[in-house]
């Protein structure tokens, strides 16, 4: 993958997502990025993972280059924090036992082949109609699954059965780079 962060850049970014759930959580408001790095403020897709206790409490992103970095990382963190409809918003009470993690993503690209997809290095995205999940390359390590049960995930997560990559679905792969605190 191209384009890597380096670690301030990373460093900077996470302490970015913290500021701005805690600034959302507490007071209501949204920070702005302070930065003129030109890694900062290149366009690229990005996801915001958070944990609590260990657990996922939410994870919304962009999958693809929508605004600079360092905003969509403060968009997104906001997001994950309140708007993810599959749990409840933080509350002050979280913010000591969260755990943030950022994927910065490449741009997605078809595949032909599933074998093409390669589990814990490929993020997927599976698209059917108006139906379109995804999932990112950690996903698959963390549940130990294989690439069927990788693709029959995808299935789920666009609103497909879970057998229906076999039936014609676009499948596109992208990677990662992953960094938490």
């Amino acid at each position: 993958m191209s384009d890597f962060l380096n670690d301030d850049q990373k460093k900077f970014l996470l302490g970015l997502a913290r500021e701005a759930v805690t600034a959302k959580i507490q007071t209501d408001r949204t920070i702005q990025a302070e930065t003129k790095d030109a890694a900062l403020l290149a366009k690229r897709g990005v996801f915001v993972t958070l944990k609590v206790d260990g657990e996922l409490r939410g994870c919304i992103g962009y999958p693809l280059p929508h605004k600079p970095l360092a905003k969509s990382v403060i968009e997104m963190a906001i997001a994950a924090s309140t708007q993810d409809y599959r749990f409840e918003s933080l509350t002050e009470s979280d913010l000591g036992h969260l755990d943030i993690e950022i994927s910065v993503l490449t741009l997605p690209r078809p595949v032909t082949d599933i074998h093409e997809v390669v589990v814990g290095k490929h993020g997927i995205i599976i698209s059917k109609g108006s139906h379109k999940g995804l999932l990112l390359p950690q996903v698959p390590l963390e549940y130990n699954w294989d690439l069927e049960t990788y693709l029959a995930h995808g299935c789920l997560k666009a609103g497909l059965a879970e057998n229906e990559w076999k039936e014609g679905v676009t499948i596109e792969i992208f990677e990662a780079q992953v960094f938490s605190e």
